[in-house]
């Protein structure tokens, strides 16, 4: 096991000179959509993000390796060896939102080591935000402590959640929908959930949950963990799948509405796509 304070300072150097390299990118007014397999949003700033953070998490652990959402789908990321220690990433996270100008989006860097996040960043480039995480250690927004928010009931409470961009069971998504809507306050929906996650563990949003992929929760479950947030999947892990790398069923809230929106979510009628 590697000093993660040292593991730490180079994730959230990597993901802040991300940050700074897709930001200037932006500003030249190139950020054209295409797609990956018809359906996956991409830009130039994804890629340029993902030679970034690469080449900076090499550079200061050349040891180790980085799965990264943009080479998963070629690479298949459940092949490998899970519990080596490694790098995940999520370049950009909201390539939709970047493309459009929306500021909602976020860089997510996490380290994992024998399967189990030991730290993890997630970095806002336009708000000029840093979540943070080491394992055991708390949970930071730009230095300053972060804890999950009180709910006094579910029916009081905001919950975000998002869709897949492959949409071939809408039924299902509409129920969850239904039952969120019919249940809490009001729902979110703001396409970036590494940053959505991230606002859980600051007491901003009350619970996300939505169906994901390893570079989307690697970083940010463990920055909500850490603040004390509680996390399940709604649908059984694979047993050679490390839990902290499983999005699919996914649920993080506050303690305080945990149970209910497990028992509310996890039913056939629930968390189905």
């Amino acid at each position: 096991m590697p000093d993660l304070e040292a593991v730490l300072a180079s994730a959230v150097g990597a993901a802040e000179a991300a940050g700074r390299a897709v930001v200037q990118y932006h500003a030249t007014g190139d950020t054209q959509l295409s797609y990956k397999q018809n359906v996956e949003p991409l830009t130039a700033a994804d890629l340029l993000s993902d030679r970034v953070l690469s080449r900076s998490l090499r550079q200061a652990f050349p040891e180790y390796a980085v799965l990264s959402e943009e080479t998963a789908s070629s690479d298949g990321w459940e092949s490998g060896d899970l519990s080596a220690p490694m790098w995940i990433i999520d370049p950009i996270d909201g390539t939709a939102n970047y493309a459009r100008g929306n500021p909602y989006v976020s860089i997510a860097v996490a380290f994992m080591a024998d399967g189990i996040t030991q730290a993890g960043v997630v970095h806002a480039p336009f708000l000029n935000e840093t979540f943070f995480a080491v394992r055991g250690q708390g949970a930071f927004l730009n230095g300053r402590p972060i804890q999950v928010s009180t709910p006094e009931s579910l029916n009081r409470s905001v919950v975000s959640t998002g869709f897949p961009h492959q949409k071939d069971d809408l039924d299902s998504l509409l129920r969850r929908v239904e039952l969120l809507l019919t249940h809490c306050q009001d729902i979110r929906r703001a396409a970036s959930p590494a940053l959505d996650i991230s606002w859980v563990g600051a007491g901003r949003m009350d619970a996300h949950t939505e169906t994901l992929h390893p570079w989307d929760v690697a970083a940010a479950s463990l920055i909500a963990q850490e603040a004390g947030a509680l996390r399940s999947h709604l649908r059984p892990v694979p047993a050679h799948v490390p839990p902290d790398l499983w999005g699919d069923g996914y649920l993080i809230s506050a303690p305080a509405i945990h149970r209910q929106l497990v028992d509310l979510l996890s039913g056939p009628a629930g968390m189905t796509e």
